[in-house]
């Protein structure tokens, strides 16, 4: 029970992180259609300019300044760059994010080097939040947790709540229209990028202290974010949240577990032994292939239901 309990609580606060990451991408694509490659190298830009700016002056102003940094960083490349090559197609717009999700990690390594930065959590966050069966769940995995809900909360009242949000759906739809009555339509895509650049940088400051804040953070972490944006559908928010919160959780379980793949297999009531096919890849233990098992279940997706958990839109 402490075991089930305790990687519960770890994969609902990994997948709560995941999401405050995914979502910027998930808004991006729904609102404009782009799959932005560079994505995660604005969690990894967030993650050090949090570790700068807290060194600085602490870690709630890095909380507040860090975002809004990143997001005006990409507000700025939509601005100069995106929006220029747009008219082309998309594989012209997956080149160019694709070229700055690198541009950024080379940026990014000049300044603060190859090696990991000593990026650590607030002590005032650094002790134990309660106690499962005796063992400690800590209050900054707890923090994450109610920024990443906060976060979550905000953007649902923004978007379906605000005259803003209705004017940005509004723009996806009927861009003609939302011009015509006097809006800004590049604009305010300018404002989804730069927004959903945001939501990554505010990933990278609370997940960098969490987590190794490194270069390879990006690469390490760019495949799972497009994972979890095809699991829950593309464009989908509620299927993005839906699809952290089951990989988050699936890692947390595969990753604590001490049994094979043979013992999963017996679970769902097949009789396997040592005389079954395939039994030297049934003894691997389950810790073992943790990795990839946000793969499998995207395999999974992809032959059951194309269009993701919640999805509606096409890819």
């Amino acid at each position: 029970m402490e075991f089930f309990t305790i990687s519960l609580l770890n994969g609902f606060s990994y997948g709560l992180l995941l999401f405050m990451l995914s979502s910027g991408l998930t808004l991006i694509f729904s609102m404009m259609g782009v799959l932005n490659f560079a994505h995660a190298s604005f969690y990894m830009l967030g993650a050090y300019l949090g570790f700068t700016i807290s060194r600085w002056v602490g870690f709630v102003p890095a909380l507040i300044l860090a975002p809004l940094l990143v997001g005006a960083l990409g507000a700025l490349f939509e601005r100069t760059c995106l929006r220029r090559v747009r008219p082309f197609g998309h594989v012209p717009e997956l080149l160019i994010t694709f070229g700055l999700s690198y541009l950024l990690i080379e940026v990014v390594q000049i300044i603060w080097g190859r090696l990991a930065v000593d990026y650590r959590k607030p002590e005032w966050l650094d002790f134990a939040a309660f106690h499962v069966f005796g063992t400690q769940f800590p209050a900054y995995r707890t923090f994450m947790m109610g920024v990443a809900l906060a976060m979550l909360g905000m953007l649902y009242l923004l978007i379906t709540r605000t005259r803003i949000g209705l004017v940005i759906q509004a723009a996806l739809t009927h861009p003609e229209t939302v011009e015509a009555l006097g809006h800004n339509v590049p604009r305010i895509f300018t404002g989804v990028f730069g927004g959903g650049a945001a939501l990554a940088g505010l990933a990278g400051v609370v997940g960098g202290a969490q987590f190794v804040t490194e270069p390879a953070m990006a690469i390490t972490l760019g495949p799972i974010i497009f994972v979890v944006v095809v699991v829950g559908g593309m464009g989908s928010l509620p299927g993005a949240f839906v699809a952290s919160v089951l990989i988050g959780v699936l890692d947390a379980f595969a990753v604590g577990s001490d049994g094979a793949l043979a013992d999963l297999v017996r679970f769902f009531g097949a009789d396997v032994g040592p005389s079954t096919f395939g039994w030297a890849v049934l003894k691997v233990k389950i810790s073992q292939v943790a990795a990839i098992m946000p793969y499998l279940l995207l395999v999974l997706i992809l032959i059951f239901r194309p269009k993701g958990l919640l999805g509606t839109r096409e890819g």
